[in-house]
């Protein structure tokens, strides 16, 4: 059983509980699951010729990378993916194409998540 776990975990990361002191101050990211390690880190890591990305979402669950520190600005980007997710069922298809076409980081999906966290930040709210 536990090489079993082992392998779950390898793939899938383990759950992640963030801190307090940051649920304090946005309790929406509560509405997340959250896991950290795993593989699509890695994968997504590589598709930009990394050995990581900080973070990935799919649908409600944020894989956080295996050595990311979470901070209020990273949570909120990703929250702003969950959100993303939740506006269109087309939305996988949509943000790959956006990337294939304009870029990582001219992606609009991209561009959108870190004007969210940055307003959130900011004190003006969220979308």
């Amino acid at each position: 059983m536990a090489a079993l776990t082992r392998l779950a975990r390898a793939v899938i990361g383990t759950p992640v509980r963030l801190p307090q002191r940051i649920l304090d101050r946005h309790p929406d990211l509560r509405t997340v699951h959250w896991r950290q390690g795993g593989l699509l880190p890695r994968i997504a890591g590589l598709c930009l010729g990394q050995s990581s990305v900080a973070a990935i979402t799919l649908w409600r669950t944020v894989f956080l990378g295996a050595r990311c520190r979470p901070t209020d600005e990273l949570l909120l980007h990703e929250l702003r993916h969950v959100q993303q997710f939740e506006q269109s069922r087309a939305f996988p298809l949509l943000y790959l194409w956006e990337t294939l076409r304009s870029g990582y980081h001219r992606n609009a999906y991209e561009r959108d998540a870190r004007e969210y966290a940055a307003a959130r930040l900011n004190g003006k709210g969220g979308w």
